[in-house]
């Protein structure tokens, strides 16, 4: 069950107008198409394995652990191809020689280690699980690429599992998860040789793709457990775009105001979008205690996933670097 939140986000604010000055485009332009108002940078001085090791910090004291038995790192912006860093994650945190991997799928990410912490879990390898997502896709995007470098922004957001009953608030009720390798191409990073090292999207091929399947998948995981969408409390998606975001819960019947749209001060922060938008909207109130609530995602692969539960009492603790 889900025990406790954390979270990370740059200092650095990037605005609209200041993208303006070095990008084909215009404040109004993007929150139009966006929804995105600012989002965050990291520092010259700043990593994706600061945010990862501050994220998974503040989960930490949210559950109020000093331990886990293992850490699974969800990024596709890693600072360095090999070896993992969710070894060194764990390292940074005092953890031990837990085991310790890191799992990419792209925006997907947090569902998939989500899931996989909760089959660790189940399979008793572990009783307890600190997840975390962290990205700076600040440090992938062409600054000239109107399409990509107006979404992304960086940040992390973490969560701790622990072993409970199957009926607790913050058990996972239901999960999801699904792949379509034949359009990868649609988001992606080249390697050597090719485009160069930016991340290229095919904005409105991606656009179609992620309202079908994070909807089909909402869906489904709504279904095994029993309820309607009228039941659901809260949806949760992936801060893709928000168009995206309003054109899911239009096709799952859920009114806006039991849908979470937290994209406009931090942009799309890929696999930290979920956790990042957990905390915002715990802090505002929308996600309270015993919320029926429904976590979905789409992300580069292609990949999809979703995930369904009833809100526990928890703690979100967050900071900035």
């Amino acid at each position: 069950m889900l025990t406790g939140l954390g979270s990370c986000l740059p200092l650095g604010v990037v605005s609209n107008a200041e993208l303006a000055l070095t990008v084909d485009t215009s404040d109004e332009w993007v929150r139009t198409r966006t929804g995105i108002s600012a989002r965050r940078h990291v520092s010259e001085s700043v990593d994706v394995m600061d945010l990862a090791t501050a994220a998974g910090r503040n989960a930490l004291i949210a559950a109020e652990l000093a331990s886990v038995d293992a850490l699974v790192l969800a990024t596709s912006t890693p600072r360095r191809p090999c070896p993992a860093g969710a070894p060194e994650i764990a390292s940074r945190l005092g953890l031990g020689p837990i085991p310790a991997f890191d799992v990419m799928a792209m925006c997907s990410g947090f569902l998939y280690a989500l899931s996989t912490a909760a089959g660790l879990i189940s399979a008793g390898v572990a009783q307890s699980v600190l997840v975390v997502a962290a990205e700076t896709y600040s440090r992938i995007l062409n600054p000239d690429d109107r399409a990509t470098a107006v979404i992304f922004g960086d940040g992390a957001g973490a969560a701790v599992l622990r072993r409970g009953e199957p009926d607790e608030p913050g058990a996972l009720l239901a999960m999801d998860l699904g792949s379509d390798g034949s359009r990868s191409d649609l988001i992606h990073v080249p390697g050597s040789g090719g485009e160069g090292p930016y991340l290229v999207m095919e904005g409105r091929k991606v656009y179609r793709q992620a309202i079908e399947k994070i909807s089909a998948s909402s869906m489904r995981v709504i279904k095994d457990c029993g309820w309607a969408t009228e039941d659901v409390d809260l949806l949760v998606p992936h801060q893709a775009n928000a168009r995206i975001v309003q054109a899911v819960a239009q096709r799952l019947g859920i009114a806006e105001e039991r849908t979470v749209c937290a994209i406009a001060e931090v942009g799309n922060t890929a696999a930290a979008s979920i956790p990042l938008a957990l905390s915002t909207a715990m802090g505002s109130g929308a996600l309270a205690p015993g919320h029926r609530t429904v976590l979905t995602a789409f992300g580069g692969g292609l990949t999809w996933g979703s995930a369904a539960l009833i809100w526990p009492r928890v703690r979100s603790v967050h900071s900035e670097l």
